[in-house]
Formats: C-alpha cells, structure tokens, sequence
C-alpha cells in the first residue's frame, strides 16, 4: 500500500512488518520521479510491503530522526527496525530487490 502520511501515522505504522518510508520533497524533481516508480513497485509488491510518503518539510521530527540528509531518501524497515537505505532517485528492479531480500 502507498501512502502519504504524517509524523503520527508513521510512528503508529512503522513498527507492523516491512515498511519502505520514502522522504521526500514536492519541489524536488527527483522526488516527483521516484513516486511514479514507487507507484509501480506498489502494484508489484504492495503485498509484502507498506509505502510511506514522507514530506521532508512537514515531518522534521522524523527527517532529525533517521537522519536524512538529502532528498530522495527511502528507508527500509523491519517492524521498527532500519534495515537498508538507499538515497537519489532509484529504479524498480533495485527497489524490488531490496524489499524481497527482507520479506
């Protein structure tokens, strides 16, 4: 499943299997990119995984915590806990491979 959500979503959300937090900015082109390849990566492997959009200009609480430095920025969870990290626009097979090696 992909969706944007805010600090408190996340922080309810995060902890329950595989989630894949994508920090991102609106202004940020790269960003805009990568949620069409996102959009895909869901209808392949939305079963296995929950996409969290994160806007890295509303959720500063969060960007402090994970330490994300740039945009874009996707964080692999496994219930809670940051598995892999992967920064710049990426693309499906990459993304794909990430989240079958933790499912």
């Amino acid at each position: 499943m992909l969706k944007e959500v805010t600090q408190e979503e996340f922080r309810q959300e995060a902890g329950k299997g595989l989630v894949l937090a994508d920090f991102y900015s609106t202004t940020c082109g790269p960003c805009k990119m990568l949620a069409f390849v996102l959009a895909d990566v869901d209808k392949t492997c939305g079963d296995k995984v929950n996409i969290m959009k994160i806007d890295f200009d509303k959720c500063k609480e969060l960007v402090e915590e994970y330490g994300v430095a740039g945009y874009p920025t996707l964080i692999l969870l496994k219930d809670g806990q940051e598995v892999k990290r992967l920064s710049g626009l990426q693309q499906k097979p990459v993304i794909i491979k990430m989240i079958e090696d933790e499912a």
